[in-house]
């Protein structure tokens, strides 16, 4: 019997599950696991001439929510901080549309063993939820 892979290893894992899924949808890989004092974006990518900062999320069952409803106003000020670094650092000279997605995957029948709940501009840079 193998050994549970560690929760880091498993997020990766559903990090580049979710980069296949997106891609597929037409969405540019610009950045994985944008990290910063401020916090962690989980992908970094591009649909047409807007960014998008999506945040991953896996929930076994929707018993307890989905995973729209694990990303509460502390988790969206994180975020929107984070991506306010990522600007600056990458996009000085000009200010391109941005909005941040959630992607919710499950587990699911088919090929693929997951299903996906995507919502994009679950909220937007102008959102401050604080």
């Amino acid at each position: 019997m193998s050994p549970r892979p560690t929760p880091r290893i498993r997020g990766s894992e559903l990090e580049a599950v979710a980069l296949q899924y997106l891609t597929t949808q037409g969405l540019q890989m610009l950045q994985r696991n944008f990290q910063c004092r401020l916090g962690e974006i989980d992908l970094i990518m591009r649909e047409r001439d807007t960014l998008v900062f999506v945040e991953v999320r896996y929930r076994r069952s929707a018993r307890y929510g989905g995973a729209a409803e694990t990303v509460d106003w502390r988790k969206q000020r994180k975020l929107i901080r984070t991506a306010q670094v990522y600007l600056s650092m990458h996009c000085r000279h000009h200010s391109p549309p941005c909005r941040f997605d959630i992607l919710g995957i499950a587990p699911g029948a088919g090929s693929a063993g997951y299903h996906f709940d995507w919502l994009p501009n679950a909220f937007g840079l102008s959102d401050r939820p604080y």
